[in-house]
């Protein structure tokens, strides 16, 4: 345990039924993002991780012996968890108690990312794709320059299938149009999903100009999902 002394973990959450598909798991939250996606929905994780309360990995130990038997998995969220040197202890240890792994990550660390999967220290992998796959879109999204290359790596090597996975991405009407959308799906076809998630407004902390933009109906992220699916698997 005591390479797991001083791991800054934000968050907890002893079960989820959304965040895995098929599976009930854990959430672990770690903070810093190289990123600063104009829309994050997890921007306090980025821009001002210090004032959050560290949670004790001990007591987050405790509580996944509690929940053996009822929780199948514990999903690695953040934040990017690849940016800290801790995660492969981490990963081992929850391993090694008998869970399930998964990783959410934006895939900038495709060397970490491959190591993971060749460890066998994941199970299951949600790479969040910002735009399509152009260096203006992504750059400004993300506002990080020269990404892209490193972001393609990761798509390449999940689609491998070396790891079950799904691709994600979070639409904007003022970033992502439909043609956009059906882009990206294509972009990526061949891969085992993509899916359409909305964007809240009020989440928009990074660009505040956001919170005033209307956000895509349940309809349309519906209509979206069942042609992305077509054309994923065209």
């Amino acid at each position: 345990m005591e390479t797991l002394s001083g791991i800054p973990v934000k968050g907890f959450v002893e079960t989820s039924f959304v965040d895995w598909p098929g599976k009930i798991c854990s959430i672990i939250v770690f903070p810093r993002c190289n990123f600063r996606c104009r829309y994050c929905h997890n921007a306090e994780l980025v821009l001002r991780y210090d004032s959050l309360e560290d949670i004790d990995f001990r007591e987050i130990t405790k509580r996944l012996s509690a929940l053996k038997g009822w929780v199948d998995g514990v999903c690695i969220s953040g934040g990017e968890p690849t940016l800290h040197p801790s995660l492969t202890n981490v990963l081992a240890f929850i391993k090694n108690e008998g869970f399930l792994t998964k990783l959410d990550t934006n895939g900038s660390n495709p060397e970490i990312l491959k190591a993971l999967i060749e460890e066998g220290l994941i199970d299951y992998v949600a790479m969040d794709v910002k735009s399509c796959l152009d260096e203006t879109s992504y750059c400004n999204i993300t506002q990080t320059p020269n990404i892209l290359a490193t972001v393609k790596k990761s798509i390449r090597l999940l689609i491998e299938g070396n790891v079950k996975y799904e691709f994600r991405v979070t639409v904007v009407p003022s970033f992502h149009c439909t043609e956009d959308i059906y882009k990206l799906a294509m972009e990526l076809n061949g891969a085992a999903r993509l899916r359409v998630q909305n964007f809240h407004p009020s989440e928009a902390i990074i660009d505040p100009g956001l919170k005033q933009l209307k956000p895509y109906t349940d309809e349309d992220i519906a209509f979206f999902q069942q042609r992305v699916d077509q054309l994923i698997a065209s």
